[in-house]
């Protein structure tokens, strides 16, 4: 996948789509049958083309506001508001073992410090494998192996 596809495949929020486990071109058979059976959908219906494509989570059930935002200021990612960081990504400790949205912000820090296609490129899928597998060590944030 090359870096204008990741690109378009970055979602305003910070979030890396290309990465995601429902995303059309990472997803399996049986995460397919998993997270249908968890949504109560159809195994077809659960692949995922990207937020940008799909015009926001076709799985969270309702508009995307932080997406909304971004389009109606002309902006492509969060980062460029001058506004930023604003509460649409504020963390939360409510499902963040689940969901991605607590690392949102941090990716949107790092495409702002080091451009868009080299965090896609450099740091995306590793941001990622720290959050959901890492080990938290307070002052060294999460790491993988200690």
């Amino acid at each position: 996948m090359n870096s204008v596809t990741k690109r378009k495949l970055s979602a305003p929020c910070g979030l890396d789509c290309f990465n995601c486990e429902i995303y059309e071109e990472n997803i399996t058979e049986e995460m397919k049958k998993q997270f249908a059976s968890k949504i109560q959908k159809d195994p077809e219906e659960v692949p995922c083309k990207g937020c940008r494509i799909e015009k926001g989570c076709k799985h969270l059930g309702q508009p995307c506001e932080t997406l909304k935002c971004v389009e109606d200021k002309g902006l492509e990612f969060c980062f460029e508001c001058e506004e930023f960081p604003c509460v649409k990504l504020q963390p939360a400790k409510e499902g963040a073992d689940r969901y991605p949205h607590n690392y949102k912000l941090f990716n949107l820090c790092r495409m702002k410090a080091v451009g868009v296609e080299k965090w896609a490129e450099e740091e995306a899928k590793l941001i990622r494998q720290r959050y959901y597998l890492g080990k938290f060590i307070p002052g060294s944030g999460p790491v993988l192996k200690r």
